[in-house]
């Protein structure tokens, strides 16, 4: 009985993340806002590039100047986390996926299920079309690159915007409403968590400057976290925010 249970919830699970997958795959916004995202960030990499031929950067490091922009583009995938979840709530849509999948706690974990298959070749892409603009457009005038260095900051950068997505995600559930969570969230990431960077280094643990370690480490400065502390602490960060949106989602009546 207990094999037939199992099968019956592994089959559900499944369902469910089709569902999800299905209803990602065909929100426009979600294409727009990724589409978006990686113009406006070979944009910026052709910028930073442009600096960095002029000398204005020092000596033109390719993984620096490559991923300066993920910064920026950041912005792209905070909203794709809001709108990833607040759509569920436009014209009563949630009432709808909840008849179909009555378990809350199967049908939230299927939704960052589909987002994280989503979101994570999307941020791949985007950070190393940053890296490979500027590999190509800097060529003998850059510093020489390092395999390992590469794929380890790449991979830093990927899983910041993954994890940011998500944590996006879980607000959206809690806020219900795409705007008021673009401007918490976006006024987080680009006024207070920089200004909160200047006032107290105790702000290494906030999401935003835990992860920023991850990708653009800085271990000349003795306060600052190493990749694999950023990683941890925003980890926690994301299961943290994800268990809290959970709660309070079990606990709505839609």
């Amino acid at each position: 009985m207990s094999a037939e249970v199992a099968r019956s919830r592994s089959r559900e699970f499944v369902q469910a993340l089709a569902a999800e997958l299905s209803k990602l795959w065909s929100l426009p916004a979600v294409w727009l806002t990724l589409g978006g995202s990686l113009i406006v960030n070979l944009i910026l990499a052709a910028a930073f590039v442009s600096a960095g031929l002029q000398g204005l950067t020092g000596t033109p490091y390719v993984l620096d100047i490559g991923l300066a922009s993920i910064s920026y583009i950041q912005a792209g995938f905070i909203i794709l986390g809001i709108v990833a979840s607040c759509s569920e709530y436009t014209g009563g849509q949630i009432r709808t996926t909840l008849t179909a999948i009555p378990r809350r706690s199967l049908q939230l974990v299927a939704a960052h299920l589909a987002l994280t298959i989503v979101v994570i070749p999307a941020a791949i892409i985007t950070a190393a079309s940053g890296v490979l603009f500027a590999a190509i457009a800097l060529g003998n005038a850059s510093a020489s690159m390092e395999l390992g260095s590469t794929v380890r900051m790449l991979a830093g950068a990927t899983g910041y915007l993954g994890s940011t997505t998500l944590i996006s995600a879980s607000c959206g559930v809690l806020l219900r409403r795409t705007l008021p969570a673009a401007i918490a969230l976006l006024g987080y990431y680009f006024i207070a968590g920089p200004l909160l960077r200047e006032q107290t280094t105790q702000a290494r643990y906030l999401p935003d400057t835990a992860g920023f370690a991850m990708w653009f480490p800085q271990p000349e400065d003795a306060s600052a976290l190493s990749a694999a502390q950023g990683a941890f602490v925003l980890v926690a960060w994301t299961l943290a925010a994800f268990a809290i949106s959970l709660a309070v989602y079990r606990s709505r009546d839609a």
